[in-house]
């Protein structure tokens, strides 16, 4: 679908796919059968300065980018209807967390490794060979016939452990992800909750943040040695 490409592109994505959800539970995906997923770009003076930890500049950052997704998602739900489609906006900004799981139900990354758009990091985040991990996602479901991509079903991370090493958390184990493994195999989500929060009372952030393991990437890196003036 051209037009909708075009818009997503002419009002601020870094990078988008489409995905087939199908074989998802209906419930999680709104009874819908394919997700665009949504990409922006972080900027990378911002990120290169986490290697210390987190700042408040990448707190605004990461402000600044979920407002662009969530406006985004809404022009995109919008365009999708007034072509006689369905269309549900998985906000970035209102995805909430299920219980102490620290999880939610139909995490973007998903939706992004299943549009093609990269794989599920040691950290686990997603690992983009465009951006690395310094990018937001967020995700539009339909039911409209696009062309969906090969989704993306074990890591390109290989031997690389830069996220492993110099996370303050120990949060990743080191293993890789493939599809079908939990979380817990690969990363250990409360030992990085309970070092954002040890972030936070040291920095004094108002948000659970860290980021190190995105600057950090190998994949990230080659991303801002590309655009750092």
């Amino acid at each position: 679908m051209k037009e909708l490409s075009e818009m997503l592109i002419e009002n601020g994505a870094s990078i988008f796919g489409f995905a087939d959800l199908k074989n998802l539970p209906e419930g999680i995906r709104c009874g819908l059968p394919t997700g665009i997923s949504i990409g922006i770009k972080l900027e990378p003076s911002i990120i290169s300065a986490l290697k210390d930890g987190p700042t408040n500049e990448y707190i605004e950052e990461y402000n600044r980018v979920n407002c662009l997704l969530d406006n985004l998602s809404g022009l995109c739900v919008e365009y999708l209807k007034d072509n006689g489609f369905q269309a549900h906006a998985h906000s970035v900004t209102k995805s909430k967390l299920k219980g102490k799981q620290l999880s939610t139900q139909l995490p973007h990354k998903t939706v992004a490794t299943k549009a093609g758009l990269g794989w599920i990091g040691k950290c686990a985040l997603l690992v983009t060979k465009e951006f690395g991990s310094a990018i937001r996602l967020t995700t539009v479901l339909t039911d409209a016939n696009l062309p969906v991509a090969d989704s993306v079903e074990k890591s390109l991370c290989g031997d690389c452990v830069e996220c492993v090493k110099y996370c303050p958390g120990s949060a990743p184990t080191g293993n890789n992800w493939q599809v079908g493994m939990i979380r817990e195999e690969f990363f250990d989500a409360n030992a990085c909750y309970l070092q954002t929060r040890k972030w936070m009372k040291e920095r004094k952030l108002n948000k659970h943040i860290c980021g190190i393991c995105i600057a950090v990437c190998p994949w990230t890196e080659e991303y801002l040695n590309k655009n750092m003036l």
